[in-house]
């Protein structure tokens, strides 16, 4: 019994203040916010008692949101200023929405009132349309002479954005959908992409195809385009090139380390005796066996091969139009080839376990060069990516 009053406590407390929320929301002029939570809790269940007062605040948030919408889009409209189109069209939409979400739950009977919640529907489907082909005329003619009049690529984004809004709204609007393709093409920034050796080391050719792979570092630059094969065609706007500074690979190395174990082992049993070398017996007298220990030893070898590469590199930006460099950036990546394998002489139970697996091992080949300074380029893709990634050139 406790349990079930606890619970229906604590749904009560949080009914409260659920409806104090959206009493708060509506007391401070946040009317669309108040008719969220109302209708929310209503469209759950609109005949439970506790959702009552959720009716009352939906009814009084709907009839002053409207109202003030409605007087907003007035003033708007008598500013005369076409800017203005694009509010008016969304607070047009706004209120149509409003409504159709309020639609299904009617009617909402008020039982201490004895009536049925009122809501002044209007219908907005002219003014919205009315609104939409002036906002999309007008758009449409901006991003025009947008186009016609650009002197820098952010103008045809600018043209690019507006007229992508109007194929939203409008679909199929005059000539919307080729102007569009006009203005991303004149708004596209490209940059060409290059890879500079100042090492005396070879670089793997399968590492540079995948430096140059941009496609694989997924980088989403709607208005960027980096050019690994630069195309006689296009005018470039940036440069981005990754020099090889340097190129390490250290020699292959051995290393032999000699270790020493004892330990003592059970090497069967024997009676236990007394003093006088006499067997003891227990209570029951059975003669007493213990354990009989021997040390052993054993000449642990283990040997290290190891194989390091470093790579050393800086990545440069340069504005071709002035011809200056723009960033740059040091980049460095090391891969470290490191294989153990051990033998011994002597008794090898005196080896610990995790000594024991080296003696299953066995001298491998070391990797080759090209291979160790590929497999030290892993790190720096994945560096590389960072840079490009987050590098914005505006």
């Amino acid at each position: 019994m406790k349990k079930i009053l606890l619970l229906t406590t604590i749904l009560m407390i949080a009914a409260c203040g659920g409806v104090k929320k959206t009493q708060e929301a509506l007391n401070t002029g946040n009317y669309v916010t108040a008719m969220d939570k109302a209708i929310k809790n209503l469209a759950e269940n609109k005949t439970k008692k506790g959702n009552q007062e959720y009716i009352t605040l939906l009814e009084e948030a709907f009839a002053k949101n409207a109202e003030r919408e409605e007087q907003e889009i007035a003033f708007l409209q008598n500013d005369g200023n076409p800017a203005n189109l694009e509010t008016i069209y969304n607070k047009y939409v706004q209120l149509k929405r409003i409504q159709e979400r309020i639609k299904p739950l009617l009617p909402l009977r008020i039982n201490d009132q004895g009536r049925n919640a009122k809501f002044h529907f209007e219908n907005y489907d002219n003014a919205i349309l009315n609104t939409k082909d002036e906002l999309s005329e007008h758009l449409y003619e901006n991003a025009i002479g947008l186009l016609k009049s650009a002197k820098y690529k952010s103008d045809y984004r600018v043209a690019y954005d507006d007229l992508k809004y109007v194929q939203e709204i409008s679909p199929g609007y005059k000539e919307t959908v080729s102007k569009m393709d006009e203005a991303y093409n004149k708004g596209l920034e490209f940059v060409r992409v290059e890879i500079g050796n100042l090492t005396e080391q070879i670089i793997p050719e399968r590492l540079e195809r995948e430096l140059l792979d941009f496609n694989a570092f997924g980088i989403d630059n709607f208005w960027l385009q980096y050019h690994t094969n630069p195309l006689a065609n296009v005018k470039y706007d940036y440069a981005m090139n990754l020099d090889f500074m340097e190129i390490n690979v250290s020699p292959e190395r051995v290393n032999e380390t000699q270790i020493i174990k004892e330990k003592q082992i059970k090497d069967g049993w024997e009676y236990l005796l007394d003093r006088n070398g006499n067997v003891v017996k227990d209570s029951l007298g059975n003669k007493i066996k213990v354990d009989k220990m021997r040390t052993v030893t054993c000449k642990f070898f283990q040997f290290t091969q190891t194989k390091s590469a470093q790579i050393g590199a800086k990545v440069r930006f340069t504005d071709l139009k002035s011809g200056q460099e723009i960033n740059a950036y040091p980049l460095s990546s090391q891969f470290v080839f490191e294989h153990i394998f051990a033998n011994y002489q002597g008794d090898k139970r005196a080896l610990e376990n995790d000594l024991l697996v080296y003696l299953n091992a066995r001298e491998v080949p070391f990797p080759s060069n090209e291979q160790m300074v590929y497999d030290a380029g892993e790190d720096l893709k994945a560096r590389l990516k960072g840079i490009i990634a987050k590098y914005q050139f505006n």
